[in-house]
Parts: structure tokens; sequence; C-alpha cells
């Protein structure tokens, strides 16, 4: 493992911060009884858009009176978390979704980070095609 990334909570009502875990794709640690446990002490599954990543030297995003827990990291999946975090222009995000009209792969993750860029929910049924359902569904996974 490379890096130590942090898993925390997002408290309600707390402007969205880091990367949504559903969003960065399978971790290794994901499945580790700690987060599990983690987790279910919490009450909130791994995909919720509550449950969210930041990778190691972005601690002071994390709000102070989020729940939080250290998790290891690959070399691939930092960089991965490391994206996920980075922002993206509406612009860039749009053209993605446009482009997804033609693919069903990995849906709800790009739908994960359009809804953490700050695409609202009916833009992206527009720009994708999806059933409106499926979205609202996607963010309560």
């Amino acid at each position: 493992m490379a890096d130590e990334a942090l898993l925390f909570v997002l408290p309600e009502r707390h402007p969205r911060l880091g990367a949504a875990m559903s969003a960065v794709g399978e971790l290794e640690c994901s499945q580790s009884p700690a987060v599990l446990g983690w987790l279910g002490a919490h009450g909130i599954p791994a995909s919720s858009e509550r449950v969210r990543i930041v990778p190691a030297g972005a601690e002071v995003l994390v709000p102070e009176d989020a729940e939080r827990l250290p998790v290891p990291l690959s070399e691939e999946e930092t960089l991965r978390v490391e994206h996920a975090c980075a922002p993206e222009s509406v612009t860039d995000m749009e053209s993605e979704l446009i482009g997804f009209r033609d693919t069903t792969q990995d849906w709800r993750s790009l739908v994960h980070r359009a809804l953490t860029a700050g695409i609202a929910a009916p833009r992206i049924a527009q720009l994708t095609g999806l059933d409106p359902r499926d979205i609202v569904q996607a963010v309560d996974d």
C-alpha cells in the first residue's frame, strides 16, 4: 500500500467535499472488516453520497465534525482518488454525459461524479437519456 487516504461521512447539509467513495470505483479496503464495521456503525452504505474520501494530504478538506477513518490505498487507487477529487469543469462533465448516451458501462459512477460536480439530476437525465427515477435510485444506493 502506498498512501493512507481518509474516508469520512459528510455531515448533513454540508457542501460536498472530496469524492464519493462510490465514484472512485472499487477500492481494496472497501471490503475490509474495518471499513465494513465503520460503515455499519454509522448505518450508512458505501454507495451513499455522504461517504466521501480524500487522498493523503487533503485532510484539511474534511469537516471537523465528520466521522473519519484512515484507509490504505495502492498507488493506482491513490491516483483514482486524486483524480476523482480534482475539480472538473461543468462543460467537461456535460460532454462526458452526452458521450454516455452510447454506453452503459459504469453509469452509476458517472452519475455520482456529475452530481458531485454540481450538475442537477434533471440535467443529467436530459443529457444521458436516463430515467430520472434511475438517477434518484443511484443516489440512494
